[in-house]
């Protein structure tokens, strides 16, 4: 099993509460969407955390390969896309248990 964190901080702007509701319907919506997914959550505003984050995706695949399809398939690169206009950092860990 792969697990698949990142966390984005947003740019601040006056839609920033928006587009971290837009961000966690459209990253939600790729379930069922892309059969590579076995689990997604999204977190908006985590409670703890040692650096100010604003977002943070929880992911699990089965495998490496089925994680690199995911971050390959279309659909979730027009989410990728819309993420990147209203993000300001990101970070990423993926592990295998």
């Amino acid at each position: 099993m792969i697990k698949h964190i990142v966390m984005w901080t947003l740019v601040e702007s006056d839609d920033k509460e928006d587009n971290l509701k837009k961000m966690k319907s459209l990253l939600e919506g790729l379930v069922g969407k892309i059969d590579e997914i076995v689990k997604l959550e999204v977190a908006i505003h985590p409670i703890s955390s040692p650096e100010p984050l604003d977002i943070v995706l929880y992911s699990e695949f089965n495998s490496y390969d089925d994680l690199n399809a995911y971050a390959t398939n279309p659909k979730h690169l027009k989410v990728v896309e819309f993420i990147k206009s209203v993000s300001d950092t990101r970070s990423a860990v993926d592990y295998e248990v």
